[in-house]
């Protein structure tokens, strides 16, 4: 665990982007990338004490228990890594079809792989 993280890794209510306002600005404001089994949108929170997630997951993914998993998944990948971040963001995962049936393993390494590549990360 990092020196500056909290004992606790939480994603409560403060931590989760729920409006629809918020996921299109993201989406026309915000920076993008395509990588594995995601699409990531971001947009820095200068400012901002913590980061912010919103998750994706449309009908193409699967039937409710699998999009219902998709979502755990995602939510636990930036749960686990969010003290990572470089700087404070609001990020969106957008699950692609291809992440249906994936480990968790699978869906966290393309989920470094992406903060990795875009240079979010520490």
């Amino acid at each position: 665990m990092a020196a500056d993280a909290p004992a606790r890794r939480g994603l409560g209510r403060g931590s989760r982007i729920k409006q629809g306002r918020d996921f299109m600005k993201l989406r026309t404001a915000g920076q993008r990338m395509v990588r594995g089994c995601l699409i990531v949108n971001w947009l820095p929170r200068p400012g901002a004490e913590r980061s912010r997630l919103g998750v994706v997951v449309s009908k193409k993914v699967g039937g409710s228990v699998v999009r219902s998993r998709v979502k755990r998944l995602l939510r636990e990948s930036f749960r686990l890594h969010q003290y990572e971040l470089a700087q404070s963001l609001e990020l969106v995962l957008v699950a692609r079809p291809s992440i249906a049936g994936r480990t968790f393993a699978d869906v966290e390494r393309d989920f470094l792989n992406t903060l990795r590549t875009a240079g979010l990360l520490k």
